[in-house]
């Protein structure tokens, strides 16, 4: 049997893909820096070109590619798989190196609950261990879907084995039918990871702020717990944004409550920009990114910017603070979803 060797041109980098791994991860696996962000043919960020061999595209439609990017002959890494050896030409660098490397490994359905109308938390036990930053998500291979999810963690690692994703259901969503519908107690499915770019930065001096929409709720509560956990709050303040559409969708504050600071260090701040017009909501209103500029106390430029939610969120949110007002973008982190 021929070994499916893959090698990148412009760094010379060789791995060797498993059965079942994308190129994307066999890259990642091997320790490599691939360039990438979502893993799921969203972003278009793991591109590259095929310079010799044979691959299998398993989504020729992903969004990730454009028209001109398929006339020129580039694909997604996280959408393909080699066939034998292959030469490709794809960005490399130090930041996308994974500091913990994904793995592949077996995990259990071990609780559930609802957190909001439309988003529950999962929680599951893996056969290994539960070894992620915060921030990160994970691959999950749900029974009768062919191709795997990412979902965020918004627990941090332990030494209890669990991984906890708080998902929000998704009309006509086959991954999220799955979970809620289907899954019991006690079911198993496949888990790899971790995976993800914007974990926390522990070396960061500057004050923290977290800007959720959605589910988006689930890693930047990974990045406060692991903020607190790192003793990082010890003389800083951490900002907590949160953007609802209704104030039935605001959450975040109950689980928020529980770590230490709260209040005092931890500031939440929940945005609703559907309020109706019976006068029950009473705090912020409009967009969360409007919030964001004009809530915190000091220029943005001061501090370390973490965001999940949806894209035209993330979108506002990257045109706020680049372009209006010119934070360094190695002080922004965020992974994009589609």
């Amino acid at each position: 049997m021929i070994k499916t060797i893959i090698r990148n041109e412009k760094d010379g980098a060789t791995c060797e893909q498993q059965d079942g791994d994308t190129i994307l991860r066999a890259a990642l696996r091997a320790g490599q820096g691939f360039s990438y962000e979502c893993n799921s043919g969203g972003c278009g960020g793991c591109k590259f070109e095929l310079m010799d061999g044979e691959i299998e595209t398993l989504w020729p439609d992903a969004p990730g590619l454009t028209e001109r990017d398929r006339k020129r002959g580039r694909h997604l890494a996280c959408q393909c798989r080699a066939h034998g050896p292959v030469t490709i030409k794809a960005a490399t660098a130090a930041e996308y190196r994974p500091r913990i490397v994904p793995k592949r490994q077996r995990a259990s359905l071990i609780g559930m609950r609802d957190i909001t109308h439309d988003i529950r938390e999962f929680r599951f036990l893996a056969k290994s261990d539960a070894d992620f930053l915060p921030g990160q998500f994970a691959m999950l291979d749900l029974p009768g879907l062919a191709s795997s999810r990412a979902y965020s963690l918004a627990n941090t690692a332990n030494g209890q084995r669990e991984w906890h994703f708080q998902i929000r259901r998704v009309l006509h969503g086959q991954g999220t039918h799955t979970l809620f519908e289907k899954l019991a107690e006690g079911d198993e499915i496949g888990l790899d990871g971790p995976y993800g770019v914007a974990y926390l930065r522990t070396d960061s001096p500057r004050d923290i702020v977290c800007v959720a929409g959605g589910s988006g709720l689930a890693p930047m509560l990974s990045i406060a717990r692991g903020a607190v956990e790192a003793g990082l709050l010890a003389d800083r303040k951490l900002y907590f944004f949160y953007g609802a559409r209704t104030p039935r969708d605001v959450c975040g504050e109950e689980m928020l409550r529980t770590l230490a600071g709260f209040g005092d260090r931890i500031i939440y701040v929940p945005v609703v920009s559907l309020p109706g017009d019976d006068g029950a909501w009473s705090g912020e209103t409009g967009f969360v990114h409007d919030a964001v500029a004009h809530r915190l106390p000091v220029e943005l430029a001061n501090y370390e910017f973490y965001f999940a939610g949806p894209p035209p969120m993330t979108q506002a949110l990257q045109e706020l603070l680049m372009v209006g007002h010119r934070v360094p973008f190695e002080q922004i982190h965020f992974d994009r979803f589609f």
